[in-house]
């Protein structure tokens, strides 16, 4: 396949959500400048970011005019009351009515909730109105999950989630993590179809960045064997100084998407390990190309 931006990526890539965590959002002058009206946002929940941080910048966002997304991480959350204050602090000081639910980073849980079904148990965002509800994807399988690998309690939590997409008023995708091999993407996208997920897939894919930023993320998230995607490019002495772009992934699966409309991938997520800049304007040029 030519690594050119092919005819179906403008169409695959349209409508494009994006993470963005407080600290690297207080750098940006201005996200209308940098991001299409109404794009979605992700706002990621790390350890070391307080909550009052996180509402600041939904609020930030949704004055901007873009749709909201925080993370909330089961394992940070001590408490039903607690829980009860981060979605009334999100409705009432930054008008938020959507959200991503995970387990979160933490290997012990601060409190009560250590997976996203107890979030999902607790009814409190269903009580709140959210309209959307997102929950995480692992095309790879999670060693967080099953830590002896294989994909068992993966597919378990995803027929349990299915069940609950029927119950809820609430819209619902599967956003996964970033991954590096369209081959891998599709054969998990059919797997879970054929064990009758049918939740819409919002597929995980890095931004453009340096090759060892990308090698260094990928092991901390734990990116299983389409890593060799960016092992195989490290040691090409001609790529390893150049930068990566996600353009050969998203080529391949907006091919497969053409091929076959049915594949449930809905819409394509960027984590801008580069920088949201870098990938702002990366997909802005790809999709401006005068082959589209």
């Amino acid at each position: 396949m030519s690594k050119d931006i092919n005819t179906n990526f403008k169409d695959f890539t349209s409508g494009y959500s994006i993470e963005v965590i407080p600290r690297s959002a207080a750098k940006i002058e201005s996200f209308s400048d940098l991001l299409p009206k109404s794009t979605r946002v992700y706002i990621a929940h790390i350890e070391t970011e307080d909550i009052t941080a996180m509402v600041a910048t939904a609020k930030r966002l949704k004055d901007e005019g873009f749709t909201v997304m925080p993370h909330i991480p089961a394992r940070m959350i001590k408490n039903e009351a607690m829980l009860n204050d981060w979605i009334s602090m999100y409705q009432n000081e930054a008008g938020v009515d959507e959200a991503l639910l995970l387990a979160g980073g933490l290997k012990k849980p601060l409190g009560n909730y250590d997976s996203s079904m107890q979030l999902i148990e607790s009814g409190l965002f269903d009580k709140a109105g959210f309209k959307r509800l997102h929950i995480a994807g692992h095309p790879e399988g999670s060693k967080d999950i099953d830590p002896g690998g294989g994909i068992k309690n993966v597919n378990k939590a995803l027929s349990w989630k299915q069940e609950f997409s029927k119950r809820t008023d609430a819209s619902m995708a599967i956003t996964t993590q970033f991954c590096f091999d369209a081959g891998v993407v599709k054969k998990w996208a059919d797997s879970i179809k054929e064990n009758g997920i049918d939740i819409p897939i919002h597929i995980g894919i890095a931004g453009p960045a340096k090759l060892q930023t990308l090698l260094k993320y990928s092991i901390e998230c734990g990116i299983g064997s389409s890593m060799k995607v960016l092992t195989k490019r490290a040691k090409d002495i001609t790529k390893l100084l150049l930068p990566y772009n996600p353009t050969q992934i998203l080529n391949e699966l907006a091919e497969y998407k053409s091929i076959d409309p049915k594949l449930n991938i809905e819409q394509v997520h960027f984590f801008p390990l580069g920088g949201i800049k870098k990938t702002a304007d990366w997909v802005a040029q790809a999709t401006s190309q005068d082959s589209l």
